[in-house]
C-alpha cells in the first residue's frame, strides 16, 4: 500500500460562496480527533493511507485573528485590576466563617 511522504499529508479545507458546507481533508491524527471528538462529525471518506475527508457547516470556520498586542501602560493597568480582583476575592473568602468553609 502507497504511504504519502510527509509533505503530501496535507490537511485542505475547501468551501465556495454557493454551497453551505465545507470539506476537509486531513491526514493530521490532531485534526481528526479534533473534528471528530470535539465537534462529532464522522468522516465522509476514509482514503485507507491515513486520510480523511470530513464536511461540516461553512458556520463552524473562523478567519484567524491577528495577535492582541497591548502597551506596557494598558498591562499595568490590567495587571493591577486582576491584583485588586484576586485580593478582594481572598478578602472575602478570609471572612467566612470557618463552619461554612468546612462544608464546602
Amino acid at each position: 500500500m502507497y504511504r504519502p511522504t510527509k509533505t503530501e499529508q496535507e490537511t485542505i479545507i475547501n468551501f465556495n460562496q454557493d454551497e453551505q458546507t465545507a470539506s476537509i481533508y486531513t491526514h493530521s491524527k490532531k485534526w481528526q480527533r479534533h473534528l471528530e471528538q470535539k465537534l462529532g462529525l464522522t468522516p465522509v471518506k476514509d482514503y485507507g493511507d491515513g486520510g480523511k475527508e470530513y464536511e461540516l457547516p461553512k458556520k463552524l470556520l473562523c478567519l484567524p485573528r491577528a495577535p492582541r498586542t497591548i502597551s506596557p501602560e494598558k498591562r499595568a493597568q490590567l495587571s493591577e485590576r486582576m491584583r485588586r480582583i484576586h485580593q478582594s476575592k481572598r478578602s472575602s473568602h478570609d471572612n467566612t466563617p470557618k463552619e461554612t468553609l468546612a462544608r464546602v
